[in-house]
């Protein structure tokens, strides 16, 4: 949890898998093909929701199995860790200057956790100069609303924060929902902080748009063949304190969770405003038949 945002992740990871051609120490091809698998496999158990490491990652390394030799699997795991990571940067950009272009003067807008991109989206919008208010969730256990106000506060943007439950009774003010992504599916379901699902059915509920920011690289090519997105879980420390509850009393402290692509109003990305049912065909315009089927 010392990198949060799925975005951020990707990079870090990117970056970790170029680190390791950098430093790596040795001319068996074989050995190297070994060495990088374990470091792959590590990285990636790290954060298993997050399908922007998987992407990152295999970005990162794509083709390095055609190498004829250790230098030139080094150079080239390289040199793509690198690609990745400044298009995944200009990627936010162009994200902010696509969905600034759905914000109204006047609108009162709602985000959920701390996602760089939609926060993006909303600073963008206000430097255009409309006039927006917003309303950021606490986002418990981790609270990473704080974060969350405290960047659009430096913004100058008019903003408030409110507790999770305060959501449902909230949404009757708010105009648009933008929220980021840690993971898409197939089927064009989002996969994001927990209680993203509970902030877009009272959206709906409310008539109110909720639109998910997500660079394309945080679509899931393995959801395709039939492979569920994996819900971390972490320690219930995050939720309460040592001998606060009864050690009979189970804690369910889920980071992520599922919100159907019915909700979604649109998916806001480096390529433009798609709909959930676009989504698998860029993912295979994208990666390619083969590695979907990975």
């Amino acid at each position: 949890m010392k990198i949060r945002g799925a975005g951020k992740i990707a990079r870090e990871g990117a970056e970790a898998i170029g680190h390791f051609a950098r430093t790596y120490q040795g001319n068996d091809l074989q050995q190297f093909m070994e060495d990088l698998n374990d470091a792959m496999q590590e990285l990636l158990s790290s954060r298993p929701t997050a399908v922007s490491l998987w992407n990152g990652v295999h970005s990162s390394v794509a083709g390095v199995k055609d190498a004829d030799n250790v230098d030139d699997a080094r150079e080239l795991i390289i040199k793509q860790s690198q690609e990745f990571i400044k298009e995944s940067e200009e990627s936010i950009r162009r994200i902010a200057e696509i969905g600034a272009k759905r914000i109204e003067d006047g609108d009162v807008i709602m985000t959920h956790c701390n996602s760089s991109v939609a926060i993006g989206v909303i600073t963008e919008a206000y430097r255009q100069g409309k006039d927006i208010k917003v309303y950021a969730t606490e986002s418990r256990p981790w609270r990473q609303g704080i974060l969350t106000v405290n960047d659009l506060s430096k913004e100058g943007i008019d903003t408030t924060l409110i507790i999770d439950s305060a959501v449902r009774l909230v949404m009757k003010k708010v105009d648009k929902v933008f929220t980021g992504a840690d993971t898409v599916t197939s089927q064009g379901n989002l996969i994001n902080k927990i209680g993203t699902s509970q902030v877009a059915i009272c959206a709906n509920e409310a008539r109110a748009q909720f639109y998910v920011c997500t660079e394309t690289y945080k679509f899931s090519p393995m959801t395709v063949t039939g492979d569920l997105v994996k819900i971390e879980e972490r320690d219930i420390n995050e939720v309460v304190s040592e001998g606060e509850i009864p050690s009979n009393v189970k804690v369910f402290n889920p980071v992520f969770d599922v919100t159907p692509a019915k909700y979604i109003s649109g998916l806001i990305t480096e390529l433009g405003v798609i709909s959930p049912g676009a989504v698998y065909g860029i993912m295979e315009r994208k990666f390619g038949k083969e590695l979907m089927k990975e």
